[in-house]
Parts: C-alpha cells; structure tokens; sequence
C-alpha cells in the first residue's frame, strides 16, 4: 500500500542523475498482498497485476542505466527484478538471502482478520515493542542486521557513477535503512511509509554521505 508521500520520477526519456545511487524496490504484487494474506517468507509468485507493475518498474528504471541488479531470492522478488534488468539490458540476477522479508513465523498464510483476531494481545504489544513477529518469526532489529549488511556491501562496492538496483520487499527495505542510519526499527516503521508494490527508495551520495533522495517513488 502506498503512501500519501509518493514521489513519481521521470519515465523512461529522462537522463539519470550523475553520481553513485542504489536504488532499493519492493516487489510486484501477489494475490496474498492483494488478500490481505501475512506473506512473511512464503514463496509467493506474482499476480498478473504485478507482473505488469514490475514491467512498468523496469521502464522507468531503465533510465537510471544499472549496471547491476540484486534481488531477495524469493519468487516474487526475484521475477520483479529479472523484469527489470531485462529492461535495462543488464544480465544475471544477483541472488541475496539475507534481502528475504521478514520472518512471521505462525502468521504466514493467515488473513489480517484471523491475526487480529487470534493475536490481539501480540499486535497490540507490537505497537511500543519490536517482538517477534508470528510469536516464533523475527524482530525488525533482526532483519535489519542481516539486509543491512547486505546494504552495506552494495553501498561500499558502488562505482562513482554507478547505479545498482536491489529488490526485495516491504519490511526487510525499511529495516535494513533503519540499521543504514541508525534509526529505531519501530521508530522506522511508524515514520516511513510501506513502500507500495514495485515503488523503490533511492539513496544518493552527497557530501554528508548516504542519504534517501526518494521515498515511495515509482514509475
């Protein structure tokens, strides 16, 4: 689901920005997100819906002229990124576990309202600690730790004017951008907006350092 914040960028006639950027994007859609379904890490294949949102993922991101895509390995992010790099004329798909969502442990495969409904007291303590999610799943502190390393390689392996694409999925994104910048995970998850299917964050590299140039943008 999107937020109200959405950033559009330039579709496929624009001229990429210069200087290193990585930009991190969440996976097309699936019936279970459209169902309302805890994914976690079911290996769930796209819908026919976001099949199409990952071709118009990779249009607009063409532009920007990767030179590497890298993806969670799991099917639906690793269909949206071959969509992608198909799109920018990049070869091989780079496969990276630790990029996989987070892990909901009993609540895979149930529906939001059989959550609630049998988990009421664990969501609700959600909502000022970070638990594990599913009682036997991850925290977010935990994703953050593994998909921010691998962040953390990509972004110290970036060429000076390169651009790579990483794919992968809505809590493992944000986690590992809160370990990037030192964020409280919960504090993360309250402040920045799920990222909708097949929108992406961009960093950019600037004097400071990484920064978010983008948030929610798509195409």
């Amino acid at each position: 689901m999107s937020g109200e914040s959405d950033v559009t960028v330039a579709s496929t006639g624009a001229v990429r920005p210069a200087g290193p950027r990585v930009v991190i994007v969440r996976h097309g859609e699936t019936e279970h997100n459209a169902g309302g379904v805890w994914q976690g890490q079911l290996d769930t294949p796209l819908s026919e819906r976001g099949l199409d949102q990952a071709r118009a993922a990779g249009a607009g991101l063409a532009a920007y002229r990767p030179s590497r895509v890298i993806a969670s390995d799991l099917e639906r992010a690793t269909v949206t990124a071959r969509e992608i790099a198909a799109a920018a004329g990049v070869g091989d798909v780079e496969l990276d576990p630790r990029w996989r969502e987070i892990n909901v442990g009993q609540w895979q495969g149930l529906r939001t309202s059989e959550v609630r409904e049998r988990y009421a007291a664990e969501l609700a303590q959600m909502d000022v600690e970070d638990i594990a999610r599913g009682v036997d799943g991850e925290t977010l502190k935990a994703v953050g730790v593994r998909a921010g390393e691998a962040l953390r390689e990509v972004l110290d392996t970036v060429g000076e004017d390169e651009c790579v694409v990483v794919v992968a999925h809505g809590v493992s994104s944000r986690a590992a951008l809160a370990e990037l910048f030192g964020l409280d995970p919960l504090a993360a998850t309250k402040t920045l907006a799920t990222m909708g299917n097949c929108h992406w964050a961009e960093l950019v590299r600037g004097r400071l350092g990484w920064q978010i140039g983008a948030w929610n943008a798509h195409a």
